[in-house]
């Protein structure tokens, strides 16, 4: 059974920074795409950040909101993805979810399994 379980959401100031985590089991990174997505209250969800199958060489994409300041990377020892979040703004808080898929996409429609997510909130 596919899964994955987030973690590592929380309250930081603007301009700090978190690492959210997603831990995988029931399947490895050989062909599967692994993205973070965010949905704030009100609005669509949005494309974060994703990370191609390792048989893809593991290439990275990123929203033009967040490149430069969010990083994503795996770990295939732990079968985890990171999402390294820095200089964090006020327009970041969301509920962040990770999600696996077999196309590379930062829309949500290729993903089929999703974990529950975790909130960021970004306050002073």
């Amino acid at each position: 059974q596919l899964q994955l379980v987030e973690s590592g959401g929380g309250l930081v100031q603007p301009g700090g920074s978190l690492r959210l985590s997603c831990a995988v089991s029931g399947f490895t990174f050989d062909v599967w795409t692994i993205g973070w997505f965010r949905q704030a209250p009100g609005k669509e969800r949005e494309g974060v950040s994703c990370i191609s199958s390792s048989m893809s060489d593991s290439k990275t994409y990123y929203a033009d909101s967040v490149k430069g300041r969010f990083t994503i990377l795996k770990d295939n020892v732990k079968n985890t993805v990171y999402l390294q979040m820095n200089s964090l703004k006020p327009e970041d808080p969301a509920v962040y979810c990770c999600a696996a898929g077999r196309i590379v996409s930062l829309a949500d429609i290729p993903y089929d399994y999703w974990g529950q997510g975790t909130q960021v909130t970004v306050s002073s």
